[in-house]
């Protein structure tokens, strides 16, 4: 009788380890859990505060340059120019004084040469030359212009 009582008492503390570990690795498998939603909560909180923000872009309508003389003599260039600034106040600012814009525009361009204008580092020289251009203030107290982009839309030397 004694080793049935004490088998039983094997077996007894056998269950009790049994149910001791199976409880932990549950609690360790809610914890991995838990933790993993607030990473994605967290991931959620960082896509929530990276709001996507519109472009705000500027058309200023194509013109036609007659281009500084060249070795082939008189040349045109037909070009349509899209800004992108950072807010509505410097696109409010560029569209209340278009006439200006166009007008450094056309100073600016009318000076250039054709083949200066044809390679691909003449087009990013003349693309940091216009925000250098209107970077400078139209008007007097004016705040500075959030100018981020010049892109062409039209490009033509003839």
């Amino acid at each position: 009788m004694a080793e049935k009582s004490g088998g039983s008492k094997k077996l007894l503390w056998i269950m009790v380890i049994l149910v001791l570990l199976s409880s932990a690795g549950a609690a360790a498998a809610i914890y991995m859990v838990m933790d993993q939603r607030d990473g994605d909560t967290a991931a959620a909180d960082t896509e929530e505060a990276m709001v996507r923000e519109s472009p705000i872009f500027m058309r200023i309508e194509p013109f036609t340059v007659n281009l500084a003389d060249d070795s082939y003599g008189s040349r045109l260039l037909y070009t349509g120019v899209t800004l992108r600034v950072g807010n509505e106040e410097s696109k409010m600012i560029l569209e209340e004084h278009l006439p200006q814009v166009r007008s450094r525009l056309l100073m600016l361009l009318s000076g250039k040469q054709a083949d200066e204008l044809t390679s691909m580092e003449g087009k990013q020289q003349l693309t940091q030359e216009i925000v250098d251009r209107l970077s400078v203030p139209l008007t007097e107290n004016q705040p500075a212009l959030d100018l981020r982009e010049v892109l062409f839309t039209d490009f033509i030397v003839q």
